[in-house]
Formats: C-alpha cells, sequence, structure tokens
C-alpha cells in the first residue's frame, strides 16, 4: 500500500491552477486515493477535490501539496501546525524558495512520495501571544510602525531580564525558516533550517546598537513596548493580526517542528538559497 491515501490542496489565491489541479486528481484517482480543498479555493476555480475546512484537511490528509509561491507554503505549513502531514511545495510563477518542485516534475514527486522514497524536513514556528490575542507564524513575527506615529522602542527581555532596547522602523522575530525573508532584507544573517533558535533583527534602527541576536530555542523572549514607542502593528508571515501600545508586551515562544517540509533530495538550502537571493561566489583574492 502506497503512502498518500489522501491528498490536500492548497491554492495560489490569484494564479490559475486548475490544470495542475486536475494532475493531481487523475494521479490520485489512478492510485485510488482521495483529494481535499479547502472549500473557498475549489469553488474558485471548479475542481474536483473534495470541499472542506482547514481543520478537517490537517486532521485527514497524508500530504498537503501547495500550488503557489512562498506566501502559498507558508499558510499550507500554518495549517498543518501540530498535524502529521507533511507539506510539498510546487512552484507556480517565480521561484519559490521554500518549493520543493516545479510544476513538470509533480507526477514524479508523487510518485516518489507514495513509494517513501522521501525525506521530511522539520521546520520550527514562532507563537506571539499579545494580550487576549496569540498567533502563530512560520517565517517571523514583527513590530511596525504605524503609519504617522513615532518610530518603534522595543525592549528585548531574554529570560525576564531586560538585554537590548530597540528604536527602529520594526522589529523582526524570525524563526530560522524566516532568516532569509523580512530579517534577510533588514541585515540579518542566513541561518540554517536545521538550527533551533529565534533571530531578533531591527528594521532601519535609529540607536547604536543595530545588529541581530539569535536566541536558543529553550530561552524565554518577550517584546516589551517602551513609553516612547508609537502605537505598532503586530504581522505574523506578513499577515497583519494586531495592534499593541507603550506598555504592552509581546510574548513570544519558539515552537520546535512545527510543520513537516517534504524533501526529495533534488537541492540543499544552501543551493536554494544562493538561487533565490541571487548569491555569487566570494570574491577571488588576486
Amino acid at each position: 500500500m502506497g503512502f498518500i491515501g489522501t491528498v490536500g490542496l492548497v491554492l495560489h489565491p490569484e494564479r490559475t491552477c486548475a490544470p495542475t489541479v486536475d494532475a493531481v486528481v487523475r494521479w490520485s484517482r489512478a492510485r485510488g486515493a482521495k483529494v481535499l480543498g479547502l472549500a473557498a479555493e475549489v469553488a474558485r476555480i471548479g475542481c474536483e477535490a473534495v470541499p472542506v475546512e482547514a481543520d478537517e484537511m490537517a486532521a485527514s490528509a497524508d500530504l498537503v501539496i501547495s500550488l503557489g509561491g512562498d506566501g502559498t507554503m507558508l499558510r499550507a505549513m500554518r495549517l498543518v501546525v501540530g498535524g502529521h502531514a507533511p507539506v510539498l511545495g510546487v512552484n507556480v510563477g517565480r521561484l519559490g524558495f521554500l518549493a520543493e518542485v516545479d510544476i513538470p516534475e509533480l507526477p514524479a514527486a508523487l510518485d516518489a512520495i507514495d513509494d517513501r522514497r522521501f525525506t521530511v524536513e522539520a521546520r520550527s514556528g514562532v507563537h506571539a501571544r499579545f494580550g487576549d490575542a496569540g498567533e502563530t507564524a512560520l517565517n517571523d513575527v514583527v513590530l511596525l510602525r504605524s503609519p504617522g506615529h513615532r518610530s518603534a522602542a522595543v525592549a528585548v527581555m531574554v529570560q525576564n531580564q531586560p538585554f537590548v532596547a530597540y528604536t527602529a522602523d520594526a522589529v523582526v522575530v524570525a524563526t530560522p525558516t524566516g532568516s532569509t525573508a523580512y530579517s534577510f532584507s533588514a541585515g540579518g544573517p542566513i541561518v540554517s533550517p536545521n538550527a533551533e533558535g529565534l533571530l531578533v533583527t531591527p528594521v532601519a534602527p535609529h540607536a547604536a546598537f543595530n545588529r541581530s541576536v539569535f536566541l536558543s530555542s529553550g530561552e524565554v523572549l518577550a517584546l516589551e513596548v517602551q513609553p516612547q514607542s508609537g502605537d505598532l502593528a503586530v504581522e505574523a508571515d506578513g499577515l497583519l493580526v494586531g495592534h499593541v501600545s507603550p506598555g504592552d508586551v509581546v510574548e513570544v515562544t519558539m515552537l520546535p517542528g512545527a510543520a513537516l517540509v517534504v524533501r526529495l533530495g533534488h537541492t540543499t538550502f544552501y543551493q536554494r538559497a544562493q538561487r533565490k537571493l541571487r548569491l555569487t561566489g566570494s570574491a577571488e583574492l588576486g
């Protein structure tokens, strides 16, 4: 019996994925597997997948396929947080950093997964709690200066003790997965996804200390909004999830192994980083 009994599909919100979805449905039908799709997405493209809600897909799918770019992949990974199904990223359009295969490679990838010729890569998540609200992200949680308000003045508390205070346009708390996203664009380092910890990076800092801080997974992290700060937006994986004001505290917790990503051994993390970030070789010594 093959590995795949039920496939879940998560689709790009705008790009047309219908031909690729049809290919997955045909592959699954030939092997007696069921295909689930999120109800709103199934209705949008009119495919043959069984419409379900996100929680049912997370509980029922043996494999979740993300058809899109990195944003779609992150949404699929959030959907399976705490579940058992690994996520296969299929690049639709531009190069997706988290994607494992392109569309033409999908049938062969499904064959390999069904034959159990694959590995899984655990990806950490981050959970932010502020007031009565809470949000989980796979890339990053960001405290961001609101338009028309003062800069973000945020104290970084480690193990319940103040460590450093940033005054900046934003403060990013990234997982190793998210180290190559917003944090990287702000000057933060590339961190291997095999590392376990949280990366704190200021964006356009206005103080002498402008470096990132990397904390181990077991250390307690909190971000305290200082009295001189403006009101701040809270974003999780680029989505607005709330607001905080001076005096508020955002408690940040790492979630080790929050999601599983399918790897077929075609490329390494560093090869994907080179392609996505257009990294060139070191300068030659003359």
